[in-house]
């Protein structure tokens, strides 16, 4: 839990930066919770980096979880479109504590190389198919909350990605429907241990990319009916303040269309699964000498039109 003071910290960060973009009442989704609440609660942001809607004091029937709220598609959508158009009181931001707005996904797919300039950077040539890893939920933690590096790790390394959630059960999905299964995106921060990705564990990357607090995500989930082009967004990584990663999704190797008729060739798709798109150039492995996350560090990954996660490393 964040202390009042470093919530207040946040959101004068928050608020301290912003992409050239007006804000707007876009359907912004978060799971959060507050002092006088008991457990964790669905709401809106009123604007990005704005307070919060409490969609559970709005209709109590609604779920308390985001995987829930999606499970049950257009029916609690439509009480959420109700609620933002309604006049109702707002949280403010620094009296609630924000959580990824999905928690305990059935899956957490990643995928590696996905950005022309990412696989220069490392010398090896633009893969011909999706290469696919995965994360465990265990790894994800709030937009806030502190990474933790790990003793078995020297190697500890950042990666802002735009992540997809899957709002709809699909399998061998065309890509053609592909966004019909979407529910909308969010900014994810695919934290990689290099040490144990590329040298241990026979080069397999699962375990390099999934210790605990290796996934954080938010803000918000952004629906996909407010975001103009989720393949024209800029996407940025500061780490203590200095650009460290700077790019555009334009520049995915394979899109989020391609991606999802890829994966669902081999599994079923469920509201809440949460795909991870791949990483600009930029990562601190390929840097000369390379650079590595250190106690104290604090990271920024930044996705125009759906906001930024900040991150303290312990």
């Amino acid at each position: 839990m964040l202390s009042s003071s470093k919530r207040r910290l946040l959101t004068a960060l928050l608020q301290a930066r912003r992409w050239p973009f007006q804000p707007s009442r876009d359907m912004r989704l978060v799971q959060f919770q507050a002092p006088h609440l008991v457990g964790p609660h669905l709401g809106l942001e009123s604007e990005n980096g704005g307070g919060l809607i409490n969609l559970n004091t709005f209709d109590p029937t609604l779920p308390k979880t985001m995987t829930e709220f999606l499970e049950q598609g257009e029916t609690t959508l439509s009480v959420a479109r109700r609620a933002l158009a309604a006049q109702l009181p707002v949280l403010p931001r620094a009296e609630v504590t924000f959580l990824a707005p999905v928690t305990r996904p059935d899956k957490v797919v990643c995928v590696g190389m996905n950005y022309v300039d990412h696989c220069k950077e490392q010398n090896v040539p633009v893969p011909k198919e999706p290469i696919i890893f995965s994360k465990f939920g265990s790894s994800i933690v709030g937009p806030y909350d502190e990474i933790v590096l790990p003793p078995e790790s020297q190697e500890v390394d950042w990666e802002v990605e735009l992540a997809v959630v899957i709002g709809k059960t699909g399998k061998h999905i065309k890509a053609t429907d592909a966004m019909a299964h979407v529910a909308g995106f969010t900014v994810a921060h695919d934290v990689s241990a290099r040490d144990w990705q590329m040298g241990r564990n026979g080069k397999q990357w699962l375990l390099g990319k999934t210790f605990d607090t290796f996934c954080p995500l938010g803000p918000a989930l952004v629906t996909k009916d407010s975001v103009a082009d989720p393949h024209n967004l800029k996407i940025c990584c500061r780490v203590n303040g200095e650009v460290v990663q700077s790019s555009s999704t334009k520049h995915m190797v394979f899109g989020i269309e391609a991606l999802i008729a890829w994966v669902s060739r081999f599994v079923t798709l469920y509201p809440g699964d949460i795909i991870l798109t791949g990483t600009p150039p930029g990562v601190g492995v390929f840097r000369k000498p390379p650079v590595f996350l250190k106690k104290g560090d604090e990271v920024q990954c930044e996705i125009e039109e759906l906001g930024v996660i900040i991150n303290k490393v312990v």
